[in-house]
């Protein structure tokens, strides 16, 4: 049991959670987006978003300043945050632009507002789930997709509730946040979605 919900941790990791809800629009998306610019696109989120991080990682492990990928404590996850704020801002002026695809661009101003409010946590010592976050605004940019589009996807939504439900399991078995972490970090990564709804669903 405890390498099943290890590896649950592991396969959804909040690096990997960003480029999945893009896949995913571009896969129920109704509009003509040309092939080669949804290629292009993934390649450029693929290496900001994943390989990036990944070496940065590798170099603090180098450097002693994180003990593992999961960023146990709020020491380690202050220089990875601020890195990931400099790497959603760049996305948002570079590859998902306001003026491209809205619906991906505040998707990522949501991903955005919650790294800054885990970082602003960080500082005060709190250590936030970022599985949570990330997984919570997937989650609500699923549902807003769904209505926005007008598609049924209630398979997916049933899903995602049983992942999130398995996550949460998951980081409380092996103690690395507590349930007050955990609830918060949902509602970090939750309620900006919410928020942005207004400008563009």
């Amino acid at each position: 049991m405890n390498h099943i919900l290890k590896s649950i941790s592991f396969i959804f990791h909040p690096l990997v959670i960003p480029l999945l809800g893009v896949i995913f629009y571009f896969s129920k998306s109704p509009r003509y987006i040309p092939l080669q610019i949804i290629q292009a696109k993934l390649v450029s989120l693929f290496i900001l978003t994943i390989i990036l991080p990944i070496l940065l990682y590798f170099l603090l492990k180098t450097l002693g300043k994180v003990n593992s990928i999961y960023l146990e404590t709020t020491k380690e996850r202050l220089f990875p945050l601020i890195v990931n704020c400099l790497v959603v801002f760049i996305i948002l002026h570079r590859i998902l632009t306001a003026n491209q695809i809205l619906e991906l661009y505040y998707f990522f101003v949501g991903i955005l507002i919650s790294t800054l409010a885990c970082l602003f946590l960080v500082l005060l010592k709190f250590k936030a789930s970022i599985h949570m976050i990330s997984m919570a605004g997937l989650f609500m940019f699923f549902i807003a997709l769904s209505i926005h589009f007008s598609i049924n996807i209630n398979g997916t939504l049933a899903i995602m509730s049983i992942i999130t439900g398995a996550i949460a399991t998951s980081r409380l078995h092996l103690k690395a946040h507590t349930a007050i972490e955990l609830i918060i970090g949902f509602f970090i990564g939750f309620i900006p979605q919410v928020i942005l709804l207004k400008y563009w669903l």
